[in-house]
């Protein structure tokens, strides 16, 4: 069953929907409330800033990737005995190219919750009435409960926007000022991840929360949660064990995008998850069946990741050796030969380079060579998202969205290793398959 909820949306992508989403969980959680935050779309680094504000795992919530079905269950183990305070992607009505279920919209709606609208107000004021206007008449689905006043410029331009609001009959939840001191500091691709300034991160969610608890009526804003009608939910799609076997996960600073269902759904089939940090351990984990690499940022991380020579050798010989074997994104990059001219493992003999070309969007997905996920011929949806390619870009996958079919991956029978993510959280199959790989390579007598 799915309880208190709300659904905090942005007009556009930039105006601020995480700093109010992770401002409002960690106010709500200073003052005793418990609190819980999901991200919609394929996304690691806000979610991150959502656990460290609730002491929560991080969540997403993706239909594209899931299926609509999935999204009920997975809201409901994301916000299980607590406020749930969803944050959107891109704009409220933005999603995938190919109109598929996949904007906040369609989550909101799936999951029947409030809709709180952030808008930069910075350089504007009567006009903020029109914007609202539009965004509340433009999908019949949606209950735009409340709206938060970004970047507002002074107490008289707060005034201004909130007159000009009044006629719309919609409560302005809060106003956040113009502050350098609650930005949070960027990266190509975002955000930079919680694991690697988590002092930092911590000092900035205090100064926010405190800047949300003053500016805003948060008891309102519970109220709007509470208002969300009770929603019974099916069940997850969780596999059944098929045995019990080991697998390494790469973590620490360099590698920090691996989405939690994904690590569930291995343990639900029997998987023991031993962690390791490439950038400080010697060899991988004894006596591992598997070997799990998920994205990150390897090349902010490159200087140490190639002067770990130990463990990028040993890595290595496991790998050529049969264990079992699936990176993706940055994972690829550091089986790659080399990274942006540094020496990496060479597991996959690939050349990779840092470029200023964004390649993201959503893909169908077929194996076209047996791998560690399966035989030839598996389909899964995935998402891309990096500034990275790789010479040559390898053929173990066909890609096909609505603006072309491409060629991605690296494959032999114990591995996979492709530039695209995978979130188990409406179908682990693949999850199995990797695990069925694990123990059908492992060596009773000599685990590697």
């Amino acid at each position: 069953m799915l309880g208190p909820r709300l659904v905090v949306a942005g007009v556009s992508s930039g105006v601020g929907k995480t700093t109010v989403a992770t401002g409002l969980l960690a106010a709500m959680a200073a003052r005793g409330q418990a609190v819980a935050g999901a991200k919609v779309g394929p996304d690691f680094i806000d979610p991150g800033y959502h656990s460290l504000a609730t002491g929560r795992p991080p969540r997403n919530l993706d239909p594209w990737l899931c299926g609509s079905d999935a999204i009920p269950a997975l809201a409901a183990r994301a916000g299980a005995g607590a406020l749930l305070v969803i944050e959107g992607v891109m704009g409220l009505f933005d999603g995938a190219a190919d109109g598929a279920p996949s904007s906040t919209a369609d989550v909101a709606a799936l999951l029947e919750a409030p809709v709180v609208l952030v808008i930069d107000a910075g350089a504007m004021s009567r006009s903020v009435a029109a914007i609202v206007r539009g965004f509340r008449d433009h999908d019949p689905r949606l209950r735009l409960a409340g709206l938060v006043l970004n970047r507002v410029g002074s107490a008289g331009h707060e005034r201004l926007l909130r007159e000009a609001l009044v006629p719309l009959g919609i409560p302005v939840l809060g106003c956040l000022r113009r502050d350098d001191l609650l930005r949070w500091r960027d990266r190509h691709l975002g955000l930079v991840p919680v694991a690697e300034q988590p002092a930092v991160v911590r000092a900035s969610l205090a100064r926010l929360a405190a800047a949300v608890a003053a500016g805003f009526d948060l008891d309102a804003v519970e109220a709007i949660a509470r208002s969300a009608p009770a929603l019974a939910t099916g069940p997850l799609a969780l596999p059944e064990p098929i045995g019990s076997f080991r697998v390494a996960i790469a973590g620490g600073p360099a590698f920090t995008f691996c989405y939690r269902d994904n690590l569930e759904a291995l343990e639900a089939a029997g998987a023991e998850i031993v962690p390791f940090d490439p950038l400080q351990d010697p060899a991988l984990p004894e006596a591992i069946d598997g070997l799990f690499v998920g994205g990150g940022f390897p090349e902010v991380h490159g200087e140490m990741l190639a002067a770990n020579s130990s463990l990028l050798a040993n890595a290595a010989a496991r790998i050529a050796s049969g264990l079992p074997t699936w990176a993706e994104c940055g994972g690829l990059l550091w089986l790659a030969a080399e990274l942006d001219g540094r020496r990496m493992m060479g597991a996959v003999s690939v050349a990779a380079r840092l470029s200023q070309r964004l390649v993201l969007g959503y893909r169908h997905a077929e194996t076209l060579q047996v791998s560690s996920i399966g035989p030839a011929g598996t389909t899964f949806k995935g998402h891309e998202f990096h500034y990275s390619t790789c010479n040559p870009p390898g053929d173990a996958l066909r890609l096909n969205s609505r603006f072309g079919t491409t060629s991605d991956g690296h494959a032999t029978p114990t591995l996979l290793a492709t530039y695209l993510h995978y979130h188990a959280g409406g179908d682990p199959s693949l999850v199995v398959s990797f695990g069925r790989t694990c123990l059908d390579a492992r060596i009773s007598s000599d685990r590697r």
